[in-house]
């Protein structure tokens, strides 16, 4: 039988398997079980990590994501139950959307990232355990270079936890447009900055609010590749089933801008956790 034409044929990297993913590569792979269960063990990592830190005697800082969400409510009760003191704890928000004039959503819209870290997590906190006001920061657009400064002050980041996008983005660093040509090193140094949404960004995340692609905002800001691969640990997670393919190309596909997350074999303390129906293969057949 003749085989297919190069042109026909799919990477080798859909075809890795349950038990070979992460096989080869200096990210770890950590398959938990269903939605749920993925949640409950981000939000014990998260606290973990936490506490771990304050035992060495530092105040914890971690870059944190809206996307991967339904942790934060259990990180919160986790918080509360273990009576943890988290006054002193930074947290970094990776990003957050901007309006027309590069301004913060208000609060109150239903898709601000900050509403949604005080609806989901900081009003959850007893106030004599959560974070204190100043050490919920969000990259302000005004002033996106505010971030490199409050991590060098704080003696660097402990933690990066995230998500990846359907198009390999980490935090909202957007592959490069056609004709925009970054090596590897370049993009890896990418600061935290305003900028335009990749039209695959705003296409899945339209999912979540009907469909509508029209209501996602078409900018934002967020945290730099330089920022989040300077953290001393990378915890990234992937929980939806369109990631399945997203997360092979991460880890077995060619090290490139063209897909941000590849760039999390760079790191020497990465790991990836996945939902059990992620860590399967792909089906790739029209239906």
């Amino acid at each position: 039988m003749n085989s297919p034409p190069t042109s026909a044929r799919l990477p080798d990297y859909l075809a890795v398997s349950r038990e070979q993913l992460g096989q080869g590569c200096p990210v770890r792979v950590r398959i938990g079980g269903d939605q749920q269960q993925v949640a409950q063990q981000l939000a014990e990592t998260m606290f973990d990590e936490i506490r771990a830190v304050q035992r060495a005697g530092r105040a914890p800082t971690l870059i944190v994501p809206v996307g991967p969400v339904d942790q934060f409510p259990l990180l919160a009760e986790r918080i509360n139950a273990a009576r943890l003191d988290c006054r002193d704890v930074l947290l970094i928000n990776m990003d957050e959307y901007l309006d027309d004039d590069d301004c913060w959503l208000p609060l109150a819209h239903p898709l601000s990232f900050r509403g949604f870290m005080n609806r989901k997590f900081y009003d959850l906190l007893d106030p004599a355990l959560a974070p204190r006001p100043e050490h919920r920061v969000f990259p302000d657009p005004r002033e996106p270079e505010a971030i490199g400064r409050l991590i060098a002050a704080r003696g660097g980041v402990d933690v990066c936890f995230g998500g990846i996008g359907i198009n390999g983005h980490l935090a909202f660093n957007e592959p490069p447009e056609p004709g925009q040509t970054l090596s590897v090193a370049e993009f890896a140094d990418l600061p935290t900055r305003c900028l335009d949404l990749a039209r695959e960004t705003r296409t899945i995340n339209s999912v979540t609010v009907g469909g509508d692609i029209a209501i996602i905002p078409r900018r934002a800001v967020t945290v730099g590749m330089r920022e989040i691969l300077a953290a001393r640990r990378l915890r990234f997670c992937c929980n939806r089933p369109w990631q399945r393919a997203v997360v092979r190309r991460a880890l077995h596909g060619p090290l490139t801008p063209a897909f941000p997350a590849s760039l999390l074999r760079l790191h020497a303390d990465a790991e990836l956790l996945v939902a059990d129906y992620v860590a399967e293969p792909p089906e790739i057949q029209l239906r």
